[in-house]
């Protein structure tokens, strides 16, 4: 860690915190040379990984967008989709894993999307699950009617491989 002031690469860490969502830690550092202390925040890289191979870092506002379009005509408001993006990320980092595939994060909002309104869940499971009849959509509201509170019904196991 290079000193911003000096250069100097040596500093010892005075304070350590992690931030609300966990996801990252702010280290207060002294500079071993000239003594001036500054700040660094450390995080831990989520990258997401397309079908066409290309790898990208997460980024909660398209999970925001995606599910966004989803709930078009629905109330949910822009803090529910906020709370729903960070429920995504925390449940994609308590894998452990740091790479996902693209269509693991569309399956990972499953489970909140059921939480927060069951009709955008249906219009986005219809295209992440994809259901290809009327029968699919007739299971998935079954499941819906016998089991409302349920996260897991209709979702796979993911991150399995």
């Amino acid at each position: 860690m290079h000193c911003p002031f000096c250069r100097h690469e040596e500093s010892r860490v005075v304070d350590s915190r992690s931030l609300d969502d966990g996801t990252a830690i702010r280290r207060r550092r002294q500079c071993q040379s000239c003594g001036k202390r500054f700040t660094t925040m450390e995080t831990t890289a989520l990258t997401v990984v397309k079908r066409s191979g290309v790898a990208e870092p997460f980024d909660r506002s398209k999970v925001i967008n995606g599910v966004r379009k989803a709930c078009q005509g629905r109330p949910v408001s822009n803090d529910d989709l906020a709370v729903l993006a960070q429920e995504v990320e925390e449940a994609i980092r308590s894998t452990g894993n740091s790479e996902v595939d693209a269509h693991d994060v569309g399956l990972a909002i499953l489970g909140p999307l059921r939480q927060l309104d069951q009709v955008a869940y249906l219009r986005f499971a219809s295209v992440y699950q994809d259901f290809e009849n009327l029968q699919d959509f007739e299971k998935a509201i079954h499941e819906l009617r016998e089991h409302p509170g349920a996260r897991e019904i209709l979702q796979p196991k993911l991150f399995t491989r």
